[in-house]
C-alpha cells in the first residue's frame, strides 16, 4: 500500500475578501440626507446586512457621520448596530480614521469594504484616499447611494477605473463566510434570504 502525498494547503485568490483581511466602513447614512435617496430601503437593508454579517464573522466595523449638526445623526436602524461614530466635516473619512502609514503596517487588514452615502461625494473621496494609503477597497454597488442616479453611476465608474473593486452585498458576505455547512453560513444565508 502506498502512502498518498500530503494535500497542499488551499490558497484563495488575493482578489477575494476574507474575514481576516477586511474591515467594514459605513459612511454618512444620516437622517436628513436619506430622505432624498430614491433607493433608501435597499441602502438601509444592505448596510444592515453588511454590519450584521461582519458581526457574525468578526469583521471590524467602523462608521462616520458628516456634519451631524446639519445633516442629522446616523439613522437608528444602523446606529443601533454600531459603536461610537466619529463626526467629520471633510468629505473623505480617511483623515478621521487615521488608518494609513504605520497604522496600516501594524494592522494586517488591508482590505476595506466601504458602504453608505453619498457615492459621488463622501464615498468617492474616502475610497480614493484609502487607495492612496495602500488599501484595497471594495464598494458594494447595492449598498451605496446618491440622491441622483447619474451621480451614483459615474462615481462607481470612476472608482472602478481608479482600481476599486465594485461588487455586491451578497458577494461580500459569502466571500467573508468562505465555506458552507457551518453555523455561520446558516446565519449569513438567513441574512441574505431574509428567512
Amino acid at each position: 500500500m502506498s502512502e498518498s502525498a500530503p494535500k497542499a494547503e488551499y490558497v484563495r485568490s488575493n482578489e477575494l475578501l476574507s474575514r481576516g483581511d477586511s474591515k467594514l466602513l459605513i459612511v454618512g447614512v444620516q437622517e436628513k440626507l436619506l430622505d432624498h435617496v430614491p433607493v433608501r430601503d435597499q441602502l438601509l437593508a444592505n448596510c444592515r446586512k453588511l454590519i450584521q454579517g461582519a458581526g457574525i464573522l468578526d469583521v471590524p466595523v467602523h462608521a462616520t457621520e458628516q456634519y451631524p449638526k446639519g445633516l442629522g445623526t446616523t439613522v437608528p436602524a444602523l446606529a443601533d448596530l454600531l459603536g461610537g461614530i466619529p463626526e467629520k466635516v471633510r468629505f473623505s473619512c480617511a483623515e478621521v480614521l487615521d488608518w494609513g502609514g504605520a497604522a496600516l503596517q501594524e494592522d494586517d487588514r488591508g482590505k476595506v469594504v466601504v458602504a453608505g452615502m453619498e457615492t459621488h461625494v463622501c464615498i468617492q473621496q474616502t475610497v480614493l484616499d484609502l487607495m492612496s494609503q495602500g488599501f484595497r477597497v471594495f464598494v458594494p454597488a447595492d449598498a451605496v447611494a446618491s440622491r441622483n442616479k447619474i451621480d451614483w453611476k459615474f462615481a462607481l465608474r470612476r472608482l472602478s477605473d481608479s482600481g476599486a473593486t465594485i461588487t455586491t452585498t451578497e458577494s461580500i458576505l459569502f466571500e467573508w463566510c468562505e465555506t458552507a455547512g457551518t453555523g455561520e453560513f446558516k446565519q449569513i444565508s438567513s441574512l441574505v434570504t431574509g428567512r
